[in-house]
């Protein structure tokens, strides 16, 4: 091909080459690397060019820039923003670059880099979900209306005092875990767990306290949600016991939920 030829790279990417020239061209750069190579590095500048108004060249003339360079420069924009054409032209620029890639030479993306990635939704990795579970549950049970609790449930009701307990009894290795929820469990007061073994010894595993509206009350219809563990295994407890503690800490019996 010509030099012509090698030359018209800055005319073809600002469009300004007639109709004839432009086939011409576009024959050529589809056999031609360098000048494939150089359109490439064009397609930023000439993205550039197409964000000047008309009115801040005007003002480069103002400052003895070259006349006749300005007359160009401003066909070259009013062509140029015929955005139908600037796409012609990436397109063209674009099956070179993937031509270029099947015979082993590569050319920078001529994307704008800019541009953020299209999101990509991955495969879960999460922890599966609990099974679901035909048992019975309440309101204020831990993990209602979300997925199944884990562990052996107990619902008790203390005749005496009226307080409401659902205990999820959970063996680990490390001993016994228990999630429970309290309701009618008047205020203010201080509380505490204790867990009961078989051989009649006992802790004191958790302790909280209780407001005046207390809790799953009238004044206070939400129940209290608590977990605790022990260092005891699920098989060595007898009884838990939900005990009320006075200012001279005596404990007094609310409710008591067997482990079996």
């Amino acid at each position: 091909m010509s030099r012509v030829d090698h030359m018209d790279v800055a005319a073809y990417a600002l469009g300004v080459l007639d109709e004839q020239d432009m086939e011409r061209f576009e024959e050529h750069l589809a056999t031609c690397w360098a000048c494939a190579a150089e359109l490439e590095s064009m397609v930023p500048v000439v993205g550039l060019l197409s964000d000047i108004d008309e009115e801040s060249i005007t003002a480069m003339e103002q400052t003895q820039s070259n006349p006749v360079l300005l007359d160009r420069t401003l066909g070259a924009l009013r062509t140029h923003r015929r955005r139908a054409r600037f796409r012609q032209v990436l397109a063209t620029a674009a099956a070179v670059v993937v031509f270029g890639g099947l015979t082993g030479v590569g050319f920078a993306s001529l994307t704008d880099d800019s541009a953020p990635p299209n999101p990509y939704a991955g495969p879960s990795t999460g922890v599966p979900l609990d099974p679901p579970t035909n048992r019975p549950g309440n309101p204020g049970d831990p993990g209602f209306g979300g997925n199944a609790q884990e562990g052996d449930q107990r619902n008790v009701t203390d005749p005496s005092t009226g307080v409401e307990a659902t205990f999820f009894l959970i063996s680990k290795d490390f001993g016994t875990k228990v999630d429970f929820t309290l309701g009618r469990l008047p205020g203010p007061r201080t509380c505490r767990l204790v867990v009961v073994r078989e051989n009649a010894s006992s802790e004191v595993i958790s302790t909280w306290t209780v407001p005046p509206g207390g809790y799953g009350t009238n004044s206070n219809p939400q129940r209290l949600v608590l977990s605790a563990t022990t260092s005891t295994k699920l098989d060595d407890v007898k009884h838990f016991e939900v005990q009320s503690v006075d200012d001279k800490g005596v404990a007094s019996p609310l409710v008591r939920v067997p482990a079996t």
